[in-house]
């Protein structure tokens, strides 16, 4: 067995998007890698079925969003036909795909209809002239990973299955979000804010349109911002938030009196499931109610009102329910994520104080995670199938060991510590922020941060920590950082590190900090704040708040709701330009160029702002990388920035005194 190297990333097969078939027999689901000789990630999709091993069922090289028909004949995909997506259909009893559409700019996931003769799907409509001028009356003019929309919309669209013909189903100024069948297949329901202050104003409704097009009647008010609607069944559900978009988003049903929430019993964020962030969308597997929220470090899948039928040392990214099953992608401590499928249990038994059991799948290694969550439930075994393997046969992986430390102000905070449990000696330490700020980190293989592993293998300690703002520990928390970044969480990052010194795992003179996006913040912030960091590495940073606050795709939210302040006073507070005159660490900077999530320009403002004050110093800009290049960006970029992280960190801060070149 050896350890992970950086060139391993060529190695790794994450899947994802698993379907189960209608009768429960087969789950679809994509796998995507990267390919070193033509420099883009591969996704193809694979079928694989309890007693049969996977197999491939497309080719890709980027094919995606496999969806089933209500008979389970045909395999819905996309593929990109001249460089656009568009919607091909499988026939499962053998065959030729064939291409359904033929949007102008692309089409989006199948949505089958009740009876399977029609695809509902969202397309983007515009002209996108790169020549053109561009025209903005409102802040939304752009979007990270697509840069200058130039009067694009998203719409809804309806493709009958026999002929391939396609009705645009609704227009106007504003964007619908992904359609959903009413149980008659009369009506489409979807999300868009038509407000013409919307990109003032946050806002979000449920409409409904008839499907041969027509004026969306609107079916929820002003007291839910609304982010997702589906059918199921007879029952109409809404992941939103109440009031003001922050904190918690909740589930609603749509009854005659308007929205009313779903009591889960949990004090925990429905997770629908986002690029970087786990979890599916809510679902109904035969009468009950199923759903995906974060507890600590993990994201478990629950079955409302509250009981959890898959936990464990798992992070779910993608559930699928069908004929009494489910099929589910879990990531673990051994594997960046494998494709399960179990018998949903049918009935809910007493839990020991009156409640319900929860449930937990079964890890990689094929042990089954016992004991009680932090979300208060307690954890059985699920007799869970796993489909595939993606583990790295050949490579030993350091696992993390969660810790939990505390606060200046006596708040526990979760970290994950890892580290050479061989080790007797104090070495040096890197810290990692998430992103977010409501993200959180779990103690499992991501693929996407190998020079955790790398860095260990050498004698380091990586630590992870979860502070006040992450996602996964209560709402009070979550929201304890609105209006106070960097300012109510520097505690929670700077005790662990003096705890860790305090026991003699990390040596005071070699700390180090990274981070990404709200990471990449933190990065900035807390060499403002203290001088013991010996190295520091923002990636997709954010340094000054105010200039963010009108450039970034999400600036003004951040202003208004995360930050929660005017720009001349409570936002330049929180911001690290405020404060850079403080700053002597060596600092490398990491960032996408076609990044409008935190644009560029924070990190040039942060180099320049560093060189001229003498700061050791290095800005490093990857080509067309958007917000989320680190995660599905060209896979030579992903490479770099993992070596660049290892090679700036023994620069600065050798294990043994001498520099060593990542392999």
């Amino acid at each position: 067995m050896s350890r992970l190297s950086l060139s391993d990333i060529y190695r790794i097969a994450v899947p994802g998007d698993p379907r189960l078939r209608p009768d429960g027999s087969a789950v679809a689901y994509t796998v995507t890698t990267a390919d070193r000789e033509s420099d883009e990630n591969r996704s193809e999709i694979w079928l694989a079925a309890p007693g049969d091993g996977p197999r491939r069922l497309t080719g890709g090289p980027r094919d995606s969003s496999p969806r089933w028909s209500p008979d389970g004949r045909s395999l819905a995909y996309l593929r990109p036909v001249d460089g656009k997506p568009q919607l091909h259909l499988l026939p499962m009893d053998g065959g030729e795909p064939r291409v359904l559409t033929a949007a102008s700019l692309g089409a989006g996931a199948a949505v089958w209809s009740p009876d399977g003769r029609s695809i509902a799907y969202s397309a983007p409509c515009g002209d996108l002239d790169p020549h053109a001028p561009v025209v903005a009356d409102r802040l939304e003019y752009k979007a990270d990973g697509t840069g200058l929309l130039r009067g694009l919309t998203v719409h809804v669209f309806v493709v009958e299955v026999e002929t391939g013909e396609t009705r645009q189903v609704t227009s106007g100024d504003f964007h619908a979000g992904e359609p959903s069948w009413s149980p008659d297949g009369r009506r489409l329901a979807f999300t868009a804010s038509m407000e013409a202050d919307r990109d003032l104003v946050a806002g979000g409704a449920v409409y409904s349109v008839d499907v041969s097009g027509g004026e969306p009647e609107r079916l929820t008010g002003a007291d839910v911002v609304c982010a997702g609607a589906w059918w199921l069944g007879e029952r109409l559900l809404v992941v939103g938030y109440a009031g003001e978009p922050v904190g918690h988003a909740r589930l609603f049903e749509l009854g005659t009196d308007g929205l009313v929430e779903v009591k889960t019993g949990l004090d925990r964020n429905i997770m629908v499931g986002a690029p970087g962030y786990p979890g599916a969308v809510p679902q109904l597997a035969g009468e009950d109610l199923i759903f995906c929220a974060r507890d600590g470090g993990f994201t478990h899948l629950y079955r409302a009102p509250g009981e959890k039928i898959v936990g464990g040392n798992q992070v779910i990214s993608g559930v699928s329910a069908a004929a009494g099953r489910i099929a589910y992608v879990a990531a673990t401590p051994y594997s960046a994520g494998d494709v399960y499928i179990a018998d949903l249990p049918a009935t809910r038994a007493e839990g020991p104080s009156g409640g319900t059991p929860a449930v937990s799948g079964t890890a990689a290694d094929g042990t089954a995670a016992d004991g009680t969550a932090a979300d208060g439930t307690a954890d059985t075994a699920l007799a869970a199938t796993r489909l595939s393997d993606h583990t790295l046969p050949d490579v030993e992986l350091f696992t993390p060991r969660s810790r939990t430390f505390t606060a200046p102000d006596g708040t526990p905070v979760e970290g994950f510590v890892l580290r050479d449990e061989t080790l007797t000696e104090s070495g040096p330490l890197l810290l990692d922020a998430h992103g977010g700020p409501h993200n959180a980190w779990a103690p499992v293989f991501d693929g996407v941060h190998l020079y955790h592993q790398v860095l260990v293998a050498r004698g380091w300690t990586v630590l992870t920590v979860n502070p006040r703002g992450s996602d996964g520990y209560g709402e009070a928390f979550y929201t304890a950082a609105l209006g106070a970044w960097g300012i109510a969480d520097t505690g929670d990052f700077l005790s662990p590190i003096d705890e860790l010194v305090d026991e003699g795992v990390a040596d005071p003179e070699r700390l180090a900090v990274t981070g990404y996006s709200y990471g990449g913040y933190v990065s900035c912030w807390l060499p403002t704040q203290t001088d013991r960091f010996k190295a520091a590495i923002p990636g997709g940073c954010v340094s000054d708040l105010v200039s963010m606050a009108g450039t970034s795709d999400a600036g003004h939210f951040l202003k208004t709701h995360e930050c929660r302040g005017d720009i001349a006073a409570d936002i330049a507070a929180q911001s690290p330009m405020t404060h850079v005159a403080r700053v002597t660490t060596p600092t490398l900077l990491l960032h996408g160029d076609a990044d409008d999530r935190c644009p560029v320009g924070q990190a040039e403002q942060w180099f320049a702002a560093l060189r001229e004050r003498g700061v050791p110093v290095r800005l490093v800009r990857y080509p067309g990388g958007s917000h989320l290049f680190i995660l599905n960006g060209r896979p030579s970029h992903r490479v770099d920035y993992n070596e660049r992280i290892v090679e700036w960190l023994e620069q600065w801060i050798p294990v043994d005194g001498t520099p060593v070149s990542p392999s």
